[in-house]
């Protein structure tokens, strides 16, 4: 569609303008300049700067008018009394989009969002998009393009964030990457003053290296037109959401932060089931929603769970009970007709949760995960494992992605408990696509996320 052929332009320019481009350290032009320069060496970046003749070692022009070649992106940060002035500048320039991350418009009030709107109605009238103001700016990270003002640059993967917050973006990035969780775009949209969330959430539909979609939000401006897109986005790849603005206290800080009206939360909690889209209530919530769902295949509700630990897995059932994760019921005669070797038999009670009591090998493992998975009853799995004198965590972690490879179509969800001694062994299983949480009740809910009808 016309929007989407339009973003490509944004998010993967030939060339970049920087106006308020800075090598003074602490300002956003500093920031950046010191990104775009660090990105992909055939993207052409030029730095507009008036006062200084020379950024970061590289020649500045006075204007955007000055440069002679073709311009895909401009990119604007200098003070909102003259950002119409510049956007002016850059339809002159017939610039292919517009970044403003400069802020003073309509989260101040009625005379700065007077500013956005005649800002806006000059790039509608040129056909040009605007992202912002009032932003962070967006990031690729999949052809190295950060057009942002961050600390920090993302890794590559395949979650698509859009945040109504770019601090909050900060701070994630700089989380996510010590998890070693990527991304495939982020934007940080600000005030949606023309690209709306909407147009963001369609284009992350479109896109190719994005399989799941992660949302702050903290109020929409076109409910109708967001329940229209997320209805058919939510049917090609998951979509979750955090959203800000409960209380009433909530709301009121949402209208000073973006001037968003954030909304009755419940009126959208509604909206969302109805659309499809996930709703989580806490950050650590949302990015183990996406790690379930970018990693494993989703199911029917019937778990088992399978541990060397019997106070994991009580506490475990309590979870699953409290979450509506149905514990598919196993007897003794279920586990004994595959386990052909006798290796379970030392185990009093084979039921499901399976408790493979401390002293489990891996062969112990090996026999346990391989006879709930091989009953058709059993949708999907959580493997539990502590950390005990006998332990082999790394052997372990082989094991489940062979039966993983045995079983592609059920989901499995790990649970090693502990420090140093597991770490080697979860970065195995995330390697291998099978997502490790270190609490109980992450697991569980991460694992509910993957159940179709709940």
């Amino acid at each position: 569609m016309l929007i989407s052929l339009k973003l490509d332009k944004i998010f993967d320019p030939s060339s970049v303008a920087i106006i308020g481009a800075s090598d003074e350290k602490g300002t956003v032009g500093f920031g950046l300049v010191k990104n775009l320069l660090s990105g992909a060496k055939k993207r052409k970046v030029f730095l507009v700067n008036p006062f200084d003749k020379e950024v970061f070692g590289e020649e500045t022009y006075s204007s955007i008018k000055d440069i002679k070649e073709k311009v895909d992106l401009a990119i604007i940060a200098v003070p909102s009394k003259i950002v119409l002035q510049i956007v002016k500048e850059c339809i002159s320039k017939k610039v292919s989009g517009v970044i403003i991350v400069s802020a003073g418009f309509g989260e101040l009030g009625e005379e700065g969002k007077k500013r956005e709107d005649e800002i806006v109605s000059y790039l509608r009238e040129a056909k040009i998009p605007l992202i912002g103001p009032n932003c962070l700016g967006i990031i690729n990270p999949r052809v190295n393009f950060n057009a942002s003002f961050a600390p920090i640059s993302p890794l590559k993967g395949n979650i698509g964030f859009l945040s109504q917050s770019g601090a909050l973006l900060n701070s994630l990035m700089d989380s996510m990457n010590e998890k070693n969780i990527g991304f495939s775009k982020l934007v940080s949209y600000g005030n949606e003053a023309d690209l709306s969330l909407s147009d963001f959430l369609h284009y992350l539909g479109e896109d190719k290296d994005t399989k799941v979609i992660c949302m702050y939000i903290e109020g929409i401006k076109n409910g109708r037109g967001f329940m229209d897109v997320a209805s058919e986005v939510s049917k090609k790849k998951p979509i979750i959401v955090i959203k800000s603005g409960r209380s009433n206290a909530g709301q009121k800080a949402a209208a000073t932060h973006t001037g968003s009206i954030a909304g009755d939360y419940e009126v959208y909690a509604t909206a969302f089931k109805q659309s499809g889209v996930v709703l989580v209530d806490t950050l650590e919530e949302l990015f183990d929603s996406a790690k379930s769902l970018l990693m494993q295949p989703k199911c029917s509700n019937g778990i088992g769970v399978v541990t060397n630990g019997g106070g994991a897995g009580v506490l475990t059932v309590d979870y699953c009970e409290a979450e509506g994760v149905k514990l598919v019921e196993i007897k003794d005669k279920d586990i004994d007709q595959v386990d052909k070797k006798g290796t379970l038999s030392v185990i009093p009670a084979k039921r499901n949760p399976l408790d493979l009591l401390g002293d489990a090998l891996p062969d112990r493992y090996l026999a346990g995960v391989n006879a709930f998975l091989s009953q058709e009853r059993v949708k999907g799995l959580i493997i539990i494992e502590t950390t005990q004198i006998m332990t082999e965590p790394l052997e372990n972690a082989k094991i489940i992605i062979e039966m993983k490879k045995k079983y592609p179509k059920k989901p499995i969800v790990c649970c090693f408990l502990g420090g140093e001694l597991v770490s080697d062994a979860i970065k195995l299983l995330e390697k291998n696509n099978i997502p490790n949480y270190p609490d109980l009740k992450r697991a569980v809910k991460s694992i509910k996320k993957l159940i179709k009808d709940l």
